[in-house]
């Protein structure tokens, strides 16, 4: 996707055309919503209390990026 450029990974997503924004809101909403959250705030603090489900989410991001995107994921520093 990147063509041998560096690009972070949200401004993949926000680079993203809704069609797929969706395809991928859809995977999250699926690994989120069986959780009791009102809003934002109170989801992320659940998910950042969740060790489990934040690698899951990275998981679900990572297979995103890399099987939909053809995109190759580097961990920095």
């Amino acid at each position: 996707m990147t063509s041998g450029q560096f690009k972070p990974v949200p401004q993949i997503l926000m680079e993203l055309p809704p069609a797929e924004q969706e395809k991928l809101h859809s995977g999250v909403m699926a690994l989120v919503r069986h959780l009791q959250w009102t809003d934002a705030v109170q989801l992320t603090m659940l998910v950042m209390g969740s060790e489990a489900l934040q690698e899951r989410l990275l998981a679900l991001l990572v297979g995103y990026v890399t099987k939909e995107l053809q995109a190759e994921v580097q961990y920095g520093d």
